[in-house]
Order: structure tokens, then C-alpha cells, then sequence
């Protein structure tokens, strides 16, 4: 929002400058008036001589561009543009004088097709030079109109929506995609643990987690590594790299060298070459039809490692009770995760979490698509790797039906799939799709099968339930998917459970909430195999309720792998403490395993500062093995902080036999034109803010941003292709810095680094007295404008007095009382060599000539 300031104070003291203030204010109130008959010409007369009581020698005061409401001199204005009653866009509009005592906006053919305007079909714009302004839009676009409100600094355009390109709700067009700035960056992940248990040795391990950077232009050049090490040995291994960048024209992105294919119709592959693929990132929200929540149970302070492919994605440490991960980097979007869980005592348990993204149907007319042509990467060694093309297309066919189909070929593997998905209305809707598939293994054998899978989404809007995935899938014995297809005779040995030639698997997740009485879940799985008896099990369910402020959650989780089967079962309740310790809760769980291991904990977490940047969680806990009455205890102790610089944890943990310290920090270092600032995660995209050296300018809904010292922060997480408001903490700007520009929208690219610039103003509050070369003060009413930023405007209060914010060094100023060329003088503004400690306001005169 653009803020022009209009101070009138007067006197030594910014109280009397405050009540001189408020006197003028009453004064304008009345040549402002608004309450007058319907049938007045808006304006009332105000004798300015009353102004000149107290100084009969005053000079005549000039107050004609005062005299009529909702009037402002001629100029450039930067304003925000309402189209039809919604906030479209801002823009410097130039108005001007149209009549005596009206103010006109000048329009032009640039702005009418920035605002959607189909200006091709009027030939008076057609004809029209872009920056070429139009006169009189009503008699062009009949019944439009474009009106000034002053007082909010809103361009009000009213267009018929014949006039307009028809465009979906929340579209941008893609000519203001932000491709953003030349940057290098390096978005980190650090965390590690010391581990001190009794009768051991003690143990140190360390997760690093490197997402790196370079923007030029359009282009995107990634890379993702991990480095782990403990007490045996180190390892860096390079996930993927890549160059990417968006086609605007195919609302699809281009990959080029180490990716994952897309998972709707084949399994998900990394593999490295080239690949086209839609993205619905770059359509607007109404037009858009996932990585997993991964939740379990810690009996302990507990490392959480997830592995796909034989990669590690994933590596933590969580508190004890029941966790949930949700912010998991998506490197596929299907596939097995293998989920680890060392408590921290030594002991381990490991479960599956399958998953996939559905549904397929599409909207009328829309198509989705994607080919692929590289060679497949495996993580195991013993895998083969081929070449291979593929390529998949869905197309909404109408309101009920999509088709889709694509097809998978390499030297010794060929697969086609056929498919359609069916909306029912109120029943939900369903896909189904049969792959042929014809395969060569390493032994030279020879096979060829079908897989059948067939997939159910519904949402219930009566009862606010969600069975957001339900599937089943069944292969013939002779089918294989690529990556089984491919797999090392060897590779057995390293994890059984993934080397299985799959038969069937169900698996179904339902979601239930409701406005009284809290949210319930149920997600469970099964799955067997061709050469193994055993089935394979996973369920986990859950509620949440909240009464009368206080939270309670209950969680169960089952699973049975290769004949082994787990149980656990976690009770939780929460209490808000707001009216003792602010935005903190006290927690009590409890949880018990299949083994008969029980665990009570209570606790206490928060987050403090105003904007939550400091959080907080402690506990005591309680356990008991099995059915012995031998009981331990142990304490934990976290605490996380979101800086300017990156987000820091440290925690603690203590039981009767062991001790863990973990540590850990988030963040990147982004290199920029201007420099190098650091800042917290990077998200898709992001902005740098720059905010002409003022430091500690704190943003809204961003805990823990603010500039450096160099007045540049970084605001790590935007929506790409979506416009995102960008605005400043105006009730946190440190006392000697001042800005005109409060807000700023940006709409960057995938990856991109755009730039908001704030006209922030670090410096002296100035109450100057203005002096005439005759030695009179200059007139009541003078408006004051600084040579190096004329949009900024101050007015002279009857004394010769402005206020100014924002000087350093020396300033120039305009000052204008009148439309004579005789009612004009010059100022300039140098401060004192010497200046006063601990002040921002001074008293200081100046000669206007």
C-alpha cells in the first residue's frame, strides 16, 4: 500500500507538534466535507484568512488545492487498481486535471489489456499505441467507466464482462511470471546426535541434507545430496542433478539429467536423460484436480531414517510418543518408503509405507502428459540399467469420463497400458487400467503378464468424509514392473520384503471430520507375493477431539512383516495454558507396545516472542517393561529457533541407562547480485526484499524474517505462478526508519529468486522551520517535496514548520505554496556535525530561496 504522509506539526515538542496537528485536521475536515444535500456541488468554502488570526503578517495562504474533496495535484501516483469490485494489480496512474476541481486517471491501452480487456475487438483501441492514453472509455466499452478514490489511493475500473477475456478463477497471466534473478544457492539441512548409554561405547552420527542452486534466467540447475557419518565411517552421495525450466506455451517443465518419473500410470523410476512432463503447478487453483505423511510411535528419543530406492531422503531425530513427518523432500510421487526407527538405546524397528497419487480424472478437454527417454538408475549395485522411452497421456474426455494410456520400452523389457476413470457423482469416482508387460531377467527367462488395478476416490461433503485412496492391484504370475524386471541376482540379501515378485495389494485411506466432535482416521494396507506364503499387514488409526479447549488424541498402529508382527496404541491430551504462560500447553500421552512396554509422559511445549519464532517442548516420562514391575524414568528437553539466519534445534535426553544430545540447523546461503544473504528453508520459490539498507524490517506471517545489516532478507517460502503479497511489519520498524511502499507483490517461476523492493528510509525525524530570504516563515499550506523522491509529500503548518523522516547527509528540498512561479522556493537540509545520542527527532531551520 502506498501511504502519503501529511504531517502539519508545529513548535519544539512533538506533543504541541501533535495538537497543532489535530487542530489543522479539523480545519480540512471541513473543507473536505462529505455530509452535504444530494444535490450540492461537493465543495464549501472556508475563508483561509481565519488561518492568518494568530500572525496578522502572515502572507495570503493558497488553499485552492484543498477546496474540493477527494482532489490531488496533478502527477503520477502509484495506485491499486480494482477491477469490478476485486484487487487486481497496482500501477503508477497519472491523473489529471479534467475540469476545475475534478481529477481524471489517464488510461491506457497498456493497462485495459493488462486488466483482461479483449481490446482487439474494439477498433478505437486496436488502432491504439500501448502507452497511448484513451479518451472517454465509456463511448468505447459502453457502460464502462474508471473512477479515482483519493482517499484510499484505488483506481476503481468497472468493465462489462462481455468486454473481458473469459479466464479462470484465480488465472495469472503467464507474461507476469517471474523468471527472478541470477542466483547460486545452497539449501541445507544439518542434524546430528552424541549418544551415551551404559556398558557401550558411546555413538555419534551426522545427517546432511544439501539442495543446491543456480538461476539463470528461465533455467534451473539442481542438485541433491546427502552426507552421513558415524562412528565407523562418511559417505556423500549425489542423489540427482538436473537443469530445468518451464515451458509457458505446454504449461509443462523440461528436465534434463537425474529426475524420477512421473507415478500415475508405471511405478516410479530415477533415472537420467530427458523428460517433458505437465505441470498443474501453472494452472490457476480453480483448474488443479504428494509425498506421505509418515506417522509412528518413539518409545524414546529416536533417530527416524527413511530410505527409497536404497537412498536415505529422510534422517531426524523425534521425541518421544507418537510422530508424524510430513515435510518429507519429494523425490517420487509412489513407491516403497522404508522407514527405520532407532530408538536410542540401540534398538530398531522397521516398517513399509507404500503409497501412490490418485485419482486420473482430468477436467473436459484437459490433457496431462509426460515422456521420458534416459537410463534407469537403481541404487543397489547389481542392478541392470538400461536405456528406455516413456510415455504417458490422460485427456478429460466430458464431465464422467477420462482416457489415458502410454507405454514403457527398453531392449529387454516392453510394457502398454490402457485405461479410463468414470465419475459417478455421489458414488465418487473410479479408474481402471490393465498393463501388458513383456520381460527378460538377468537368467534369460523369458516372461509376459497383465497387471490389473483398480482405484476409488470420495469425498462425502454430508458427513465430512474422505476415502481419498482405495485401490487394488493384481498381477498374473509372468507380469514384472521395470524396476523388479531389472533387479541383481544378489540383492536379495540386502532387504527380502523389496525383491518379491508382487501378487496383490489393497490399500485404503479414509478421513473423517466433524465440527463437534473432532477428526478420526483409518489407513491400513496389504500386500503378498508369488513365492512367499506370508501376507503382509499394515493398519493405523487415529482421532482427535477437541472439548472445551483441552485436545485428546488417540493412535493405533499394527503392522506384520515376513511373520513378524508390531502393536502399539498411544493416548494424548492437551491443555492450553494462555491464561498463565501465553501460546504454551501442557500434555499428558501414554503408550504401550505389543511386548507389554508402557510409557507415561507429561510435558510442556510452547513458542514465544510475538511472532512464535522460539518454540519449546519438555518432558518426563515413565516406563515399564512388559509385566516387571522394574520401571525407569528419562527426561527430554527441546528448543528450536527461527533467526533471520537459519532455524537452530538443540535437544536433550537423559533416562537411567543412557544420554543423547542432538543439535541441528536449517537454512540456506543465497548468492545474489546485491550480495550474500542467509536465510531459513527455501521453499519452490522465493524473494529476496530489499530494503535500501534499512536492518531489523520485520515482515507479517513470516516468523523470524527480517533484513541484515544490509537491509536484504530472504522469504523462503512462495506459491509459484501465483501471485504472493509481500508486506511489511509496520508496527516493528525500529524508531529511525521510516517507508512509503508497505506491501509489494511478486509472482515468481518455479525456483525462481524474484526481488520486492521497499522504499524504506533509514534517518532523522526532522521538525524543520523554513525560512524566506526576507526572513518570513513559508506560507501555511506549502507542500514540501524532497528533490530525490518527489512522490513523498509533507505541508507546512502555520508556524513554517514540516516534519520529515528519513534524512541523512543532505537533503533538497522543493517547497510550493501557490501556482505562481513566485510561490516557489528551494531548501536544503544539512544536518549538524555533531549528532545527538539516543534521538531521532531534532529541531533544525533552514533557508528557502
Amino acid at each position: 500500500m502506498q501511504e502519503k504522509r501529511t504531517y502539519a506539526p508545529s513548535g519544539k515538542s512533538l506533543p504541541d507538534a501533535l495538537a497543532r496537528t489535530t487542530l489543522m485536521a479539523g480545519c480540512f475536515a471541513l473543507l473536505f466535507s462529505e455530509t452535504q444535500p444530494a444535490n450540492a456541488r461537493d465543495r464549501v468554502w472556508f475563508d483561509p484568512m481565519l488561518m492568518e488570526q494568530g500572525n496578522p503578517g502572515q502572507q495570503g495562504v493558497d488553499l485552492s488545492i484543498f477546496s474540493d474533496r477527494g482532489t490531488l495535484p496533478p502527477g503520477s501516483y502509484k495506485l491499486h487498481v480494482w477491477l469490478n469490485g476485486s484487487d487486481v494489480l497496482t500501477r503508477d496512474i497519472t491523473l489529471r486535471a479534467s475540469a476545475p476541481a475534478e481529477m481524471s486517471p489517464v488510461i491506457t491501452r497498456r493497462l485495459l489489456k493488462d486488466l483482461g480487456v479483449r481490446v482487439e475487438a474494439y477498433p478505437a483501441l486496436a488502432t491504439l499505441a500501448d502507452d497511448a492514453p484513451v479518451n472517454d472509455l465509456g463511448s468505447i466499452i459502453p457502460a464502462a467507466f474508471a473512477k479515482v478514490d483519493t482517499r484510499r489511493m484505488i483506481l476503481n475500473v468497472s468493465i462489462p464482462q462481455a468486454a473481458l477475456v473469459v479466464s479462470p478463477r484465480g488465472y495469472v497471466d503467464p507474461q507476469y511470471w517471474n523468471n527472478g534473478i541470477t542466483t547460486l544457492f545452497s539449501n541445507y539441512s544439518w542434524s546430528g546426535s552424541q549418544n551415551q548409554a551404559d556398558g557401550r561405547p558411546d555413538e555419534q552420527s551426522q545427517y546432511v541434507n544439501l539442495q543446491n542452486g543456480l538461476n539463470v534466467g528461465p533455467w534451473r540447475v539442481r542438485n541433491y545430496s546427502t552426507w552421513t557419518k558415524d562412528d565407523a565411517a562418511s559417505h556423500w552421495n549425489s542423489l540427482s542433478s538436473w537443469v530445468e525450466r518451464d515451458i509457458k506455451a505446454l504449461r509443462a517443465q523440461l528436465v534434463i539429467g537425474e529426475s524420477y518419473t512421473p507415478s500415475a500410470l508405471f511405478d516410479s523410476v530415477q533415472f537420467k536423460g530427458v523428460q517433458l512432463a505437465s505441470d498443474d503447478n501453472m494452472l490457476p487453483d480453480s483448474q488443479r484436480g504428494f509425498a506421505p505423511t509418515i506417522r509412528g510411535i518413539a518409545n524414546s528419543n529416536a533417530q527416524v531414517t527413511i530410505r527409497q530406492n536404497g537412498y536415505i531422503i529422510y534422517q531426524s531425530v523425534v521425541a518421544p510418543g507418537a510422530f508424524e513427518i510430513n515435510d518429507l523432500y519429494p523425490t517420487s510421487h509412489s513407491g516403497d518408503l522404508e522407514v527405520t526407527v532407532k530408538e536410542a538405546d540401540g534398538r530398531e524397528h522397521v516398517f513399509i509405507q507404500p503409497f501412490s497419487s490418485v485419482p486420473v480424472m482430468q477436467r473436459p478437454g484437459q490433457a496431462k502428459y509426460n515422456l521420458t527417454a534416459g537410463r534407469y538408475e537403481s541404487g543397489w549395485a547389481h542392478d541392470n540399467e538400461p536405456e528406455f522411452v516413456q510415455g504417458a497421456l490422460f485427456y478429460g474426455v466430458n464431465n464422467r469420463v477420462t482416457l489415458y494410456g502410454g507405454a514403457l520400452g527398453a531392449e529387454q523389457y516392453q510394457a502398454a497400458a490402457l485405461g479410463v476413470g468414470i465419475g459417478m457423482d455421489e458414488w465418487g469416482s473410479v479408474s481402471l487400467d490393465i498393463t501388458q508387460a513383456h520381460s527378460v531377467l538377468q537368467d534369460e527367462s523369458v516372461h509376459d503378464g497383465q497387471s490389473f488395478r483398480f482405484q476409488y476416490a470420495k469425498n462425502i461433503e454430508a458427513t465430512g468424509t474422505a476415502v481419498t485412496l482405495a485401490g487394488y492391484r493384481y498381477s498374473t504370475a509372468g507380469y514384472y514392473t521395470f524396476e523388479e524386471a531389472n533387479r541383481g541376482e544378489n540383492d536379495a540379501s540386502a532387504s527380502d520384503y523389496a525383491f518379491d515378485q508382487k501378487r496383490s495389494q489393497f490399500q485404503i485411506s479414509i478421513n473423517q471430520s466433524t465440527r463437534e466432535y473432532g477428526s478420526y482416521y483409518i489407513n491400513a494396507w496389504q500386500r503378498n507375493y508369488w513365492d512367499r506364503d506370508d501376507t503382509e499387514k499394515s493398519l493405523s488409526a487415529g482421532m482427535a477431539i477437541t472439548y472445551a479447549t483441552v485436545s485428546y488424541n488417540v493412535s493405533l498402529n499394527w503392522n506384520k512383516t515376513q511373520g513378524e508382527t508390531d502393536r502399539q496404541i498411544a493416548l494424548g491430551i492437551s491443555i492450553p495454558l494462555s491464561e498463565w504462560l501465553p501460546h504454551s500447553w501442557a500434555t499428558v500421552s501414554m503408550s504401550q507396545n505389543k511386548a507389554g512396554d508402557s510409557r507415561l509422559q507429561t510435558g510442556l511445549s510452547g513458542s514465544a516472542f510475538d511472532d512464535g519464532r522460539l518454540g519449546y517442548a519438555f518432558s518426563q516420562s515413565v516406563n515399564r517393561e512388559g509385566d516387571s514391575h522394574d520401571v525407569d524414568s528419562d527426561s527430554n528437553a527441546e528448543v528450536n529457533y527461527k533467526s533471520r539466519y537459519a532455524n537452530l534445534n538443540l535437544g536433550y535426553y537423559r533416562s537411567d541407562t543412557s544420554r543423547q544430545w542432538s543439535y541441528g540447523a536449517a537454512g540456506a546461503v543465497v548468492v545474489h547480485p546485491h550480495g550474500i544473504t542467509l536465510s531459513q528453508p527455501l521453499g519452490d520459490a522465493f524473494a529476496l526484499v530489499s530494503a535500501n539498507g534499512a536492518s531489523d524490517i520485520r515482515l507479517v506471517n513470516q516468523p523470524g524474517v527480517s533484513t541484515d545489516w544490509f537491509g536484504y532478507a530472504v522469504v523462503p517460502w512462495l506459491t509459484p505462478y501465483q501471485e504472493n503479497r509481500l508486506t511489511i511489519d509496520t508496527t516493528t520498524l525500529p524508531p529511525d526508519v521510516d517507508t512509503e511502499t508497505t506491501s509489494a507483490r511478486v509472482i515468481p517461476n518455479k525456483g525462481a529468486l524474484v526481488e520486492a523492493q521497499f522504499d524504506a528510509r533509514r534517518g532523522y525525524r526532522i521538525l524543520l522551520t523554513l525560512h524566506r530570504a526576507n526572513g518570513d516563515v513559508v506560507p501555511f499550506g506549502a507542500i514540501v517535496t524532497r528533490k530525490e523522491a518527489s512522490d513523498t509529500e509533507s505541508i507546512v503548518d502555520e508556524g513554517g514548520v514540516v516534519y520529515l523522516s528519513g534524512i541523512n547527509d543532505q537533503t533538497t528540498l522543493q517547497v510550493k505554496w501557490g501556482r505562481e512561479s513566485t510561490q516557489h522556493c528551494q531548501a536544503n537540509v544539512i544536518l549538524p556535525p555533531a549528532l545527538p545520542e539516543g534521538r531521532d527527532m531534532l529541531d533544525l531551520t533552514a533557508a528557502c530561496i
